[in-house]
């Protein structure tokens, strides 16, 4: 690792420690396939026009915690979702329209839908052209004569977003101020939010930058991550670091700062209309969770829960309970206060988990610092051929609770985190007995990401001096990257 990159690790360990970690509570929502990206969210052997199945996703969306819906569009290839007078319906005649079962149910259980304005063509729309941006506000008129005084009716996605490389062009700015334009007449309580991308290789020290975000006539903007699409090989370090110098940018205007974290990754090529995007380990979900709420954002939105950490959108009769999927139930399971997703919470958030003398092993498993989602991070010590073991010496007999390690998961450097770690204690340290042992089921969606997670032993209540940990992978090709070992 460079030495730049190791002082920004450093210094997002150390950044805001106690800032509270906020949960998602929005999602995009996608009513169209439109190419492989979205055969998670809009499954072509599922009928996406059910409005019986949308107020069931709705009830079920609202239950996990998520109470803003963002639509990604309400139109596509000249076919509206609602029930538009000057486009054809994209949905059978006769039946209610999936806008106007999503809204009823936000009516109901007070939740807040935010609409978007497009596609005036399709997903490639681009706000330099006039056609663009007079299609998007005649979609508006429409819908705010359909919906502007809805209870759940919260205000405008303008779908167009611009790009920040190096910053927001000028042609972008104006071209979404001429739509909030409009917004502020139809609707003028509504909020209007756009969700831009590019920070990842953007000139933040240019003044041009903070500038063209002080110049737009929006309400919202709620910046995309950027995580799932893999700008970077390892785009975690510098994806926090960006998001807090929008948050010091954000101090000085009144526009509210959200993000938009990305649930997803991709099962072939990243970034291509040929693969499919599809569900990232819950690992670095949390990790990008805590960076966003650490740069003081106002809310975490995500493309998405709906399609891609909800479950499977199958069909199935409006009230019945079907399985859930397993990021579901770890995001669930974090929300919850489960002790393993906490523990690795206070792990990205930087908290002090203490230290220890390592006396088999590298001493740094115990200096109380963590690895960042980097291979090349020095506080990452190597083990070869499949097993890893490491002793501790607590300096004298004391109850011992639970002992976590922290691993890191990168399939393209054949690093892979334990099927299994065992914890065996001692009281002088020459013959030990097994206290746990904890099996570790990987993640299948593994083919870009590197991301971390821990193995957690805990309800020990066991007392001994001396700690040893072993871990085991299957495959003794494959290397173990462990970055700390927590006793407590």
């Amino acid at each position: 690792m460079k030495l730049k990159q190791l002082l920004l690790s450093l210094a997002l360990l150390s950044f805001s420690a106690q800032a509270q970690i906020k949960p998602v509570t929005g999602t995009f929502v996608n009513f169209f396939w439109q190419d492989e990206r979205n055969n998670y969210m809009n499954q072509r052997n599922v009928d996406q026009t059910d409005p019986e199945r949308w107020a069931c996703k709705t009830a079920e969306l609202h239950e996990m915690g998520v109470d803003y819906l963002i639509f990604m569009a309400v139109a596509n290839e000249g076919a509206a979702i609602y029930p538009s007078k000057f486009m054809p319906h994209a949905y059978p005649e006769g039946r209610k329209s999936p806008i106007d079962a999503i809204m009823d149910t936000a009516d109901e259980l007070g939740m807040h839908v935010i609409v978007s304005t497009g596609w005036a063509r399709n997903q490639l729309d681009d706000l330099a052209d006039p056609y663009v941006i007079e299609t998007q506000r005649k979609i508006m008129e429409e819908l705010a004569e359909l919906y502007g005084q809805r209870a759940s009716f919260y205000g405008w996605y303008l779908p167009v977003e611009g790009c920040f490389i190096p910053y927001l062009s000028d042609h972008a700015v104006q071209g979404v101020n001429k739509i909030a334009a409009r917004a502020r007449e139809l609707t003028p309580n509504a909020k209007v939010l756009i969700s831009p991308y590019g920070t990842f290789a953007a000139e933040f020290e240019n003044p041009k930058f903070a500038q063209s975000i002080y110049d737009l006539d929006v309400d919202i903007i709620a910046y995309q991550d950027e995580i799932g699409c893999v700008r970077e090989t390892f785009p975690m370090a510098n994806m926090k670091e960006h998001f807090r110098l929008l948050g010091e940018i954000h101090k000085k205007c009144d526009i509210e700062f959200w993000a938009n974290v990305e649930s997803f990754t991709w099962d072939r090529e990243p970034n291509n209309w040929y693969s499919t995007l599809v569900p990232a380990a819950f690992g670095r979900y949390l990790s990008q969770i805590v960076g966003v709420s650490q740069s003081g954002v106002d809310r975490i939105i995500s493309f998405a829960i709906a399609g891609i950490y909800d479950t499977p959108g199958s069909e199935y009769p409006c009230g019945q309970k079907i399985l859930s999927t397993r990021v579901q139930q770890d995001y669930m399971a974090w929300l919850s206060g489960d002790e393993r997703w906490k523990l690795l919470e206070g792990i990205f958030a930087g908290q002090d988990f203490g230290k220890h003398t390592v006396i088999s092993g590298p001493q740094g498993l115990g200096d109380g610092v963590f690895a960042v989602e980097d291979p090349a991070d020095p506080n990452w010590h190597t083990f070869e051929g499949g097993v890893m073991e490491c002793v501790i010496d607590l300096g004298e007999k004391q109850e011992v609770e639970r002992v976590a390690a922290h691993f890191c998961d990168y399939y393209t450097g054949a690093i892979a985190i334990p099927q299994n770690l065992e914890v065996l204690v001692s009281d002088k340290g020459k013959q030990y007995r097994q206290v746990a042992s904890v099996c570790y089921e990987g993640w299948p969606n593994k083919y870009l990401d590197c991301w971390t997670d821990v193995i957690l032993a805990g309800g020990l209540k066991e007392k001994a001096r001396y700690v040893k940990v072993v871990a085991r992978l299957a495959d003794s090709t494959q290397h173990i990257l462990c970055s700390e070992v927590i006793v407590e």
